[in-house]
């Protein structure tokens, strides 16, 4: 049975210290106040960024565990979202240049 009062500790890179450390990338250390996960809290900035750039477009995502049935009706749905796009960009486009 697992020990309710259990915590995580985790060592900061700045100071040495030992601090509770929630798992999460935005941890600060308890002693400095520098971060316990720089490498996380990087990369979770640059998939915020990621997203940011792809202007909120939510397409299937396939991974590589899926069977290959799954992944082909997959591949399917994602080619007729970026058909369904590029109908609306166009037809986007299309009422731009129309208008003057």
């Amino acid at each position: 049975m697992a020990d309710k009062n259990l915590i995580s500790t985790k060592k900061c890179p700045a100071c040495q210290q030992w601090s509770r450390w929630q798992q999460q990338a935005a941890d600060r250390c308890e002693h400095c106040g520098e971060l316990l996960d720089p490498r996380a809290h990087g990369e979770a900035q640059q998939q915020a960024a990621t997203e940011h750039l792809r202007g909120g477009i939510q397409l299937v995502e396939i991974n590589p565990e899926d069977g290959a049935v799954t992944r082909f009706f997959k591949t399917l749905v994602r080619g007729g979202q970026l058909v369904f796009i590029a109908i609306l960009g166009f037809i986007v486009w299309l009422v731009t240049v129309v208008a003057g």
